[in-house]
């Protein structure tokens, strides 16, 4: 059951969002981040650095990520 509505919410972010990023990051709490651009794991520190649709650099705990897709 969760992992349809993952899938559902995944398709449901793809239709609205348009063609404003490349990937979309799932996060384990169920959260989408849409990034401009694909996003870089640093293998050291374990984060994910990314631009988000306003073209803030930002990061976030590689831990916190379920997956990320490219659109």
């Amino acid at each position: 059951m969760k992992w349809i509505l993952s899938a559902s919410t995944i398709a449901l972010v793809f239709l609205v969002s348009g063609c404003s990023s490349n990937y979309v990051m799932a996060t384990k709490d169920g959260h989408m981040i849409m990034t401009d651009g694909k996003p870089v794991i640093d293998k050291e520190t374990g984060l994910v650095k990314y631009t988000d649709q306003n073209g803030h650099e930002l990061q976030i705990n590689g831990d916190e990520i379920s997956s990320i897709i490219e659109r």
